[in-house]
């Protein structure tokens, strides 16, 4: 059991990590700091923390869990404010759903404190935020990456690994590279996708007739065009070099698909669509690859 989890950023991940400590009964008291004290407030209200602190160093002050759930362009900044009540022996984990940047951060910033920080990238979520939506079984079911770092202790590694564990998640560990590139193709490129493909039908002319004609299939397909737009600009920049990447595969792929529409090959274009259908019928969500053990 913990005995103090400070957490940096009381919204859904934070907050839903915190309530599902507490009923897994492995944290006696949580400490919370968000920049708006509206925000801890409503969040003592809620019974998801004991106690309010009145910055990212007085949540960590005491702490022997911390967890940063803050955007992740905000991580360097609150490494610098936090680093030197990191106590020895402490578990220090991120919720970024991008990882070399946060890790280059860490290695900047941290210096021997490092070897306490675990950064992690919890695969759930949903498209409202704020600490009003905290769920504590949020994690339940859902893959947990890991991205040790060379200096992080084993030990630590060990603990976030069962403390994910604990809270129903199943734990999977990677490089912070391989970790990128393969979020950029399954998370990122989706995202940037759903904002691209909704703005081209909702800015036409006739845009709101026809989004007026929409039905489950396209609810579906634009889901997660609702998501938090601050949170995934700082996602899509921060992964960038990746995403063009993937942006790039998928321009070559629609190119196919035009040209066999525009050529009026049909074969061609069942062959295409078939492919797609065959394999998107035998995937299963969280069926991992061997790659993303890296």
């Amino acid at each position: 059991m913990f005995q103090q989890l400070g957490v940096i950023g009381c919204g859904l991940m934070g907050g839903s990590f915190a309530l599902a400590l507490k009923r897994a009964g492995l944290v006696r008291r949580v400490v919370g700091y968000s920049k708006s004290p509206s925000t801890t407030e409503e969040a003592i209200r809620l019974g998801v923390i004991d106690i309010a602190a009145e910055s990212a160093l007085l949540a960590v002050s005491g702490s022997d869990l911390v967890l940063l759930a803050v955007p992740v362009s905000s991580t360097e900044a609150i490494f610098k404010a936090i680093r030197h009540l990191v106590e020895p022996g402490a578990l220090m984990m991120d919720v970024g759903s991008t990882k070399r940047d946060v890790v280059d951060a860490a290695r900047r910033v941290l210096k021997d404190r490092i070897v306490s920080f675990v950064p992690a990238h919890p695969i759930a979520g949903k498209e409202v935020a704020g600490i009003a939506h905290a769920d504590a079984s949020l994690f339940q079911g859902r893959q947990v990456i890991l991205t040790p770092l060379p200096k992080t202790s084993p030990d630590l590694v060990q603990k976030a690994t069962d403390t994910w564990a604990a809270i129903g998640a199943h734990v999977l560990r990677m490089t912070p590279e391989n970790h990128d590139a393969a979020f950029a193709a399954v998370s990122h490129l989706p995202h940037i996708l759903a904002f691209a493909y909704f703005n081209s039908v909702s800015r036409q002319p006739a845009g709101r007739d026809y989004l007026s004609l929409g039905g489950p299939g396209f609810r579906d397909f634009t889901r997660i065009a609702a998501s938090n737009p601050e949170v995934w600009r700082d996602i899509l920049m921060a992964n960038r070099e990746e995403i063009l990447k993937q942006t790039q595969r998928f321009r070559h792929a629609l190119d196919a698909m035009e040209h066999v529409v525009k050529t009026g090959n049909t074969e061609a274009l069942e062959a295409l669509i078939r492919g797609a259908s065959d394999a998107r019928a035998t995937w299963q969500m969280n069926a991992a690859t061997p790659n993303t053990h890296r």
